[in-house]
């Protein structure tokens, strides 16, 4: 289904059925987040500031080591960081990709969720804005409110990532004005 972002700024296709969290709790204006309504997974697109490294893929892993920090993570990895094969015409933003996991304790639980991340940076170029789109998926917890995803839905959840990735469009590049 393909979702208008930031007042229809930016189009992407994400999967059916996503939950608005809008639509339950204060979102801050420079995020969308989505939640799934049978698992723990969530989308997060995300309009930040450029950070200043030597090269998008050092950007793409500070956005991934500034997540961990925000998560109060225990501990993160990351296992790839790539350009995306998308082929895209300018103005729109190349993405680069990276799969991490981080151990999170979420609501003050004693043991930490393992979450698989799937993280896109799209560097607006002249505009000083970085856009990130995160999908969180948790796969292991020892709590049993915490619907974790199997290997199988990692594989559709990861396919239905990399789709959001090839549709991602900045609509109206006034949004970073």
């Amino acid at each position: 289904m393909i979702r208008e972002l930031f007042g229809g700024a930016i189009t992407v296709e994400l999967p059916d059925g996503l939950i608005d969290a809008s639509d339950l709790r204060q979102i801050p204006d420079t995020q969308e987040v989505f939640l799934t309504p049978d698992s723990d997974v969530t989308y997060i697109i995300e309009i930040l500031e450029s950070v200043n490294a030597k090269d998008l893929i050092e950007a793409t892993k500070f956005h991934f080591e500034s997540l961990a920090h925000d998560n109060d993570a225990s501990s993160s990895s990351i296992e790839s960081v790539e350009i995306s094969d998308t082929t895209r015409e300018l103005p729109q933003p190349t993405p680069y990709i990276l799969q991490g996991s981080q151990l999170v304790r979420k609501y003050n639980r004693p043991t930490p969720d393992q979450v698989q991340i799937l993280l896109a940076l799209f560097r607006v170029d002249g505009h000083n804005s970085d856009i990130v789109l995160t999908l969180n998926a948790p796969v292991q917890s020892s709590n049993a409110e915490v619907k974790t995803i199997s290997s199988g839905d990692w594989i559709t959840i990861a396919h239905a990532f990399h789709q959001a990735v090839k549709t991602f469009t900045i609509v109206d590049f006034g949004l970073f004005a």
